[in-house]
């Protein structure tokens, strides 16, 4: 078998943003932010919706808008024009 083949296997937490409940589990996935449960490092990777808050398995409908991002793009491209198309010399 090759050596360094397969990618790191971490301890991580995915934490849902919406209901701030924590899935302790292992993935090839890290991150900068780390935190110590029960004597243990876990990368910690947020999620903006998860099995806690997703409509289908709550039966509740949700509206997340992390960081305003609706409101970012509206700012953005929102009064923006689309381009006419340059006309054909035929």
């Amino acid at each position: 078998m090759k050596a360094d083949l397969h990618p790191k296997y971490n301890d991580v937490v995915f934490l849902d943003i919406t209901t701030g409940r924590r899935f302790i589990t292992k993935s090839t996935t890290t991150s900068a932010k780390t935190e110590e449960i029960d004597g243990i490092m876990y990368y910690v990777i947020s999620c903006g919706i998860t099995s806690d808050s997703h409509p289908f398995f709550t039966g509740k409908n949700q509206f997340v808008d992390t960081e305003g991002r609706i409101d970012k793009f509206q700012k953005r491209f929102g009064s923006a024009e689309r381009r006419q198309k340059k006309p054909s010399f035929s």
